[in-house]
């Protein structure tokens, strides 16, 4: 390898993060998106010495991307949330059995500080919800003007089209995802990240001491609880309630670590073990806000897979006061 490609290779590498982020967004999955930046970055640096700088580096890494996602598509179910797939359900009632992992849109750690400020909302799981609910290319299109500022000349040569072809398709594009996102937040509605902190220190006291009556005041009135890999969610504060003070009534005394996902706070859930002999991972929740309230309560139960990825503890020891709620006052 020259010099020039080998400086072509470590300025691909620059680009991994936001890559991760788009293929995150194409896919809906965490694990498949950073499998899909791997195949594109081998891809890339086996084929370095033909760049020849007609396009952008990052327009001739993002078409290999693109590709690299559109041939993991061609055979992949659409993945989605549990409200995409069934009405709500009661809050005494039992789940069903658990899907199969590639049903769902999964979340990410942390945010995608490699975006632009425009796509703030983008990496939120109910927009890549939305997103997958798009044919593959017209999500590609959609993502890269709308979330990562590429022209519609970039786009075009990144999909060997033409600007009016990729014009047409972001405006179809649109259309659909407004139409499965329903009624999009303002910026009035969306809380500062000091209040969603604050909001969020709130909840995991209140969750922790398993005080019904502080959660109650931090949930909005059509809030929604929803709990992959079961089809089962639940919308407004009494089903909430009696979900949490009837089937998973177990989850009393949890600690609760924080962390970030999809941009938002979250927390790892760990359930006291039925031997008291400390606490045991249960869910990872990520938490959803508009102006002063939590809307959403998403709590995936795989924790074998995310709490390695979100760099959280297997277990917790009984005298452990890592996530212990705060005394009163």
């Amino acid at each position: 390898m020259g010099d020039r490609a080998r400086e072509t290779a470590v300025r691909l590498e620059e680009h991994r993060a936001e890559l991760t982020g788009y293929c995150y967004r194409m896919l809906g999955s965490y694990a498949e998106a950073e499998d899909a930046v791997q195949e594109t970055m081998v891809r890339a640096w086996r084929n370095v010495e033909r760049f020849e700088e007609r396009s952008s580096l990052r327009t001739w890494v993002y078409r290999i991307a693109t590709n690299v996602c559109l041939d993991a598509l061609a055979a992949a179910r659409r993945r989605a949330l549990p409200m995409d797939l069934a009405e709500p359900s009661p809050g005494a009632a039992l789940p069903g059995a658990p899907e199969d992992a590639a049903v769902w849109v999964g979340p990410c750690p942390g945010g995608d500080p490699e975006a632009t400020v425009a796509a703030g909302e983008s990496v939120r799981l109910a927009f890549v919800a939305a997103l997958q609910h798009l044919p593959p290319k017209q999500r590609a299109t959609l993502i890269l003007r709308d979330v990562l500022a590429f022209s519609a000349r970039e786009v075009a040569e990144l999909h060997s089209s033409t600007v009016a072809s990729v014009n047409s398709a972001l405006q179809r594009a649109r259309a659909t995802l407004a139409a499965h996102r329903g009624p999009v937040d303002d910026s009035a509605t969306r809380p500062p990240d000091a209040v969603r902190r604050m909001l969020a220190e709130r909840y995991a006291t209140a969750f922790s001491r398993y005080d019904m009556e502080e959660l109650n005041m931090l949930l909005h009135v059509d809030a929604t609880l929803c709990l992959p890999p079961y089809a089962k969610w639940m919308r407004g504060v009494p089903d909430i309630q009696a979900w949490l003070t009837g089937p998973a009534v177990g989850c009393r005394g949890s600690r609760l670590i924080p962390t970030t996902a999809n941009g938002t706070p979250a927390f790892g859930q760990y359930r006291p073990s039925s031997d008291g002999t400390g606490y045991e991972p249960w869910a990872l929740q990520v938490i959803e806000f508009s102006g002063n309230r939590i809307t959403g309560i998403n709590a995936f139960r795989d924790t074998e897979r995310l709490f390695p990825l979100f760099g959280l503890p297997a277990r917790l020891d009984p005298d452990s006061s890592v996530g212990r709620p705060k005394d009163p006052g």
